[in-house]
């Protein structure tokens, strides 16, 4: 059985959509956030007391992306990887890695000195700054989707997850007013998925039963 150790609306959202949009049995284990702070047992199971934890037997990752990209790879049957002869190939890897070291960082700051800080640590400058440079960074994401749906030509990968995991915090932190017309109709095909609203009613159902506010 698989197993996701996750907080609500945070990077285990990415591997939590990607299983569901692969139609795998998991098992969703809810974590208040952070959970270095919240959940202290976890660290036994994360030392780095971060989400997601992932487990698919002997297999135990962490990171975000790579989880998403492993799923693709060994259960998507090619429904959401692209293999290494495709044309698109190094756009995908591209795309997969810039949705999180490019795109997620500013949001992390932004989300850490705006809102989870007590007053006196908060810092309104850190989050314009990289709030602008968030949004400066999503020129080439609208770039790349001013000639096709998704960032791999015609078909959703596990790419789009990525990315559109950066997009969907960044509306939940007030970001997504400023999106360029592009990312903005990009972002709502992928909040309109199936998969997509499904791994949000799955994540408040198991926090809400976990006694969890919602976050963030």
């Amino acid at each position: 059985m698989i197993r996701l150790y996750h907080c609500e609306n945070a990077r285990s959202f990415r591997p939590l959509w990607a299983l569901e949009e692969l139609d795998l049995d998991y098992e969703l284990v809810m974590l208040p956030f952070p959970p270095r702070a919240h959940a202290r047992d976890y660290l036994a199971i994360n030392p780095l007391g971060t989400v997601p934890a992932f487990f698919d037997g002997d297999t135990a990752m962490t990171e975000s992306a790579a989880i998403c990209q492993y799923l693709a790879c060994r259960y998507g049957d090619g429904r959401l990887d692209v293999g290494a002869d495709a044309p698109d190939y190094g756009a995908y890897l591209n795309a997969l890695h810039f949705g999180e070291a490019t795109l997620t960082f500013p949001l992390a700051l932004i989300l850490r000195y705006g809102r989870l800080e007590a007053e006196p640590r908060r810092q309104p400058q850190v989050v314009e700054d990289y709030r602008r440079w968030f949004h400066g960074r999503l020129r080439a994401i609208e770039s790349r989707l001013a000639q096709r749906p998704h960032l791999c030509g015609e078909r959703f990968t596990a790419a789009d997850i990525v990315v559109g995991y950066a997009l969907h915090l960044a509306g939940l932190l007030g970001l997504g007013t400023d999106f360029l017309p592009m990312t903005a109709a990009y972002a709502q095909r992928l909040a309109a998925r199936p998969a997509f609203q499904r791994a949000l009613a799955r994540q408040r159902t198991a926090a809400a039963a976990a006694g969890l506010e919602p976050f963030p």
